[in-house]
């Protein structure tokens, strides 16, 4: 069973899509047309096919009005469970990387200098 987090990321995973959401993100809320015109990669058709992948997965929201169709990044939902996902990596990808680049027991001073690297410094 797929949750609304894999969904975003299945959808985030062509190039295409990330192009459209960040020029979503740049403009704010935009005809289907306006994003066309600016992701000039593919075509109207394939665009409309790729904005319905965004909307079923919950990424992106559409509005119709009369005759046009405006599209602008959704602010709740399945992007909400991805990036709370991706913050949780960082976070800990952050803390093993400090505790890694510090020795066991040893607290780093501000004014640290690693060894190895002012014996470069010196010799050249």
């Amino acid at each position: 069973m797929h949750s609304s987090a894999q969904d975003a990321f299945d959808a985030l995973s062509d190039p295409t899509r990330r192009a459209i959401l960040d020029f979503l993100a740049r403009s704010g809320e935009v005809t289907a047309g306006a994003i066309a015109d600016a992701v000039d990669e593919v075509g109207r058709t394939a665009v409309s096919s790729h904005l319905r992948v965004l909307r079923t997965c919950g990424l992106v929201d559409e509005r119709k009005q009369g005759r046009y169709r405006y599209y602008a990044l959704a602010a709740d939902g399945p992007v909400r469970d991805a990036l709370a996902f991706l913050q949780s990596l960082l976070n800990v990808g952050v803390s093993d990387a400090a505790a890694m680049a510090q020795p066991a027991g040893l607290p780093r001073q501000a004014g640290d200098v690693n060894p190895s690297a002012a014996g470069r410094r010196r010799a050249g």
